[in-house]
Formats: C-alpha cells, structure tokens, sequence
C-alpha cells in the first residue's frame, strides 16, 4: 500500500478547497513493532517518506503527529485506526472552541473543492446539528475484482441503511471513519472518542445518537478509497478481502422480515411501558429488562428513550445477526425479496432476475449501486431536514 502517494492525493484536495478557514491534524502511523518486522517494515519507510512529505507542506496550517518514526510507533494493543482518530481528535479539543467543526477524513479519502464549504454552510445553517454522518460513494477503479468486492459491499450498506430508515430506528447510520463531522462541543459532552482496533466510528456515532439525534445529510458526498485492506479486523478493507475470496457471512444481505420483527419491537414499546409480556428483546437481555428500566424511569418518553438506548445499533446488529443464521436463504434472494415489496417500481426487473453477486456483470451491479443511492439520498435529506 502506497500511503505516500494516497497522501498526496489527499493534499491536493484539501488545497483546492473554496473554505480557506482551517487547520489540518495528520497522524502517521503504525505499530512500533513493524520496524523489526521484515514483511511490515516497508509500510514504515513508506511513512517515513509520507512524513517528509508533510514536513514540506507552508500553504496551509498542518499539525502533523508522528506516531511512525523509530521508537515513536503504536506500542502494544494500542494501536490501530482507532487510537489514531482519538489521538488527533483530543490534540485538536485542547485548543479549538466549542462551536467549532472537526472534519474526519482518512489518507486515502477525496473529496470536491466545495467539500469544506458544505460541511461549515450545514452546520451554520443548522444551529442545533452537532454532528453529521456524510453521504459517501466509492468511485469505481476499472479492476473487477475490486469493483465487484466494494459495490457488493455498499450494496450491503445501503441496504441496510434503508432498512434501518425504514423502521424508525435511531441508529440509521452508516459509520466511515472518513465521513464523519461533529462540533467541537459535541465531542466534549459525550466524552470523545473511544479507541477501538476497529469500529471506533461506528462506537463514536452511536454514543452521539444516545445524546442527540444524528443528521444524515450533506450537500456534498465524500469518496473513500475502494481498495482490499487488513489494517482493521471489519470495515470496508477487511470486507472487501473476505468477500473477493468469496466469504460474505459477516456481511449478509438480511431478510427485510427481521428488520420487521424490530419494527413491530419498537410499536410495542408504549405497551411495555405498562407491563411485562415476551418480546424479541428477551433474547438478548433476559426477561427482566423491561421491568428494570420500568422502575427507573417515571414517563412514557423517558421509558422509550431507554430502551432504544439499550436496544442500540450494536444490539440491533447482534439480534439481526442470530435471527439471520437461522434462515437459508441466499443474499440475493433476500435483496430480490425487499425490492419487489418496498421498490419494485424503481428498479427494471432485468436488474433484479437472476441476480448474483459473484457472477452478474459489474454494469449491472452499478446499476444496482446508483439506484439504491437516488433512493437512499432523498430519504436521508428528508430525514435530516424533520430533524431541522
């Protein structure tokens, strides 16, 4: 991986940016261990000459932390994309205010000249937004290998995103590390980020929400990298390389039936308020959780708002995920069942007919892709702007 030239890709974005108004936080990084390591040692004479790089940057204000250099790498289980994003985003509270904006980006993101100007318009324009999960798009690379591994992976992603949005759950998000913008105040109240080997955004995203609703909007996309990458244990890399050899179980195309089972959890809830009967949540939690939270709470919105804090997006995942491994249907059936019930009238039926992921040709996966995207981006607006 050639992080050098990723970098710099990133640097030209950033300088053509129409928002002149910003300061930028680099870390570089790896394990310590990775010096002594002769089939890693070459990511860390890569960073070395990514940090000579940045060293030369004088047309924008750069703040560059070298966790890289010999005797400066990531020492332990410390380490990782999560320690990296806390890292620099605790440099950066320790001396920004409260009102002002952290963009997250990752090296081998792009982004339009309009990108930083969006994001500052949103928040202005939207007093009470403190934080945004922005709309991505991973561009195409021509190797079908690649295309093939992260269209199937998004049209994982966006499939579950509108099946979250479809059923009220307020943790409809979709976590990349490279879209994600917050207030500064924000990030105090809820205590920062929490380093993790991987998921840190989904974890950072998901505490937000249990403070405050999440907007989902933003005029501008960002476009992450499609690239096959063992750096984290899940997320795009990790799934792209599991997926091209052909293992998808970690990430199924769910059937939209257990999403429905959520669904119907979520209207009973004002029923559990008044009293204990079996439910889906039992599973998870025992049959007394209702109950507990009953006695701790002294309303209605009080009672709800602590199930769907305990009954979070890790939860929603962990109970789609045991639900999942009981059924034997295949991901395209489950993707051909949901859109003939809730799309089918905007989709051709040749896309749909004799779909398969591994097989069908990547036109026809794009096709797929840019639908769900058209779909996905007017129910994420219109998601946003009722938060307003």
């Amino acid at each position: 991986m050639n992080e050098n030239e990723n970098i710099s890709k990133l640097l030209q974005c950033i300088r053509k940016q129409e928002y002149k108004n910003f300061k930028v936080w680099i870390c570089v990084n790896q394990p310590e261990s990775f010096w002594q390591n002769p089939d890693k040692v070459f990511i860390c004479k890569n960073n070395s000459d990514t940090l000579k790089t940045l060293a030369s940057i004088e047309d924008f204000s750069i703040e560059i932390i070298d966790k890289t250099s010999k005797s400066n790498g990531w020492q332990g289980k410390n380490s990782g994309v999560g320690i990296a994003r806390k890292t620099i985003m605790d440099k950066i509270i320790a001396e920004a205010l409260d009102e002002e904006i952290i963009i997250s980006l990752d090296g081998d993101t792009s982004f339009s000249k309009k990108y930083f100007q969006s994001i500052a318009e949103n928040f202005y324009m939207n007093a009470d937004t403190l934080a945004i999960s922005i709309p991505y798009f991973h561009n195409l690379t021509g190797d079908e290998m690649v295309d093939r591994a992260i269209l199937h992976y998004e049209i994982y992603m966006r499939y579950y995103s509108l099946n979250m949005n479809r059923i009220g759950s307020p943790y409809n998000f979709t976590a990349l590390g490279s879209a994600i913008s917050c207030r500064i105040s924000v990030y105090r109240q809820i205590g920062g980020l929490t380093p993790k080997n991987s998921g840190e955004d989904f974890y950072f995203l998901q505490k937000i929400v249990k403070y405050k609703p999440l907007s989902l909007w933003n005029s501008e996309k960002v476009f992450p990298a499609a690239r096959f990458s063992d750096r984290v244990f899940f997320g795009t890399g990790p799934a792209m390389i599991k997926g091209a050899n052909g293992d998808w179980k970690s990430y199924p195309i769910y059937r939209h039936e257990i999403f429905n089972e959520i669904e119907n959890f979520f209207n009973q809830l004002p029923d559990l308020y008044k009293s204990d009967f079996q439910n889906i949540a039992d599973e998870l939690f025992g049959t007394q959780w209702a109950k507990n939270i009953r006695n701790n709470t002294s309303t209605l919105e009080a009672f709800i708002r602590s199930c769907h804090q305990k009954f979070d997006g890790l939860r929603t995942l962990q109970y789609l995920k045991m639900k999942q491994e009981r059924s034997s249907t295949s991901d395209e059936e489950n993707f051909s069942n949901f859109i003939s019930k809730f799309y089918s009238n905007k989709f051709p039926e040749e896309l749909i007919v004799n779909l398969n992921f591994a097989n069908s040709p990547i036109d026809k996966l794009e096709n797929i892709r840019k639908i769900l995207v058209e779909i996905e981006d007017l129910i994420l607006m219109n998601y946003s702007i009722n938060l307003s």
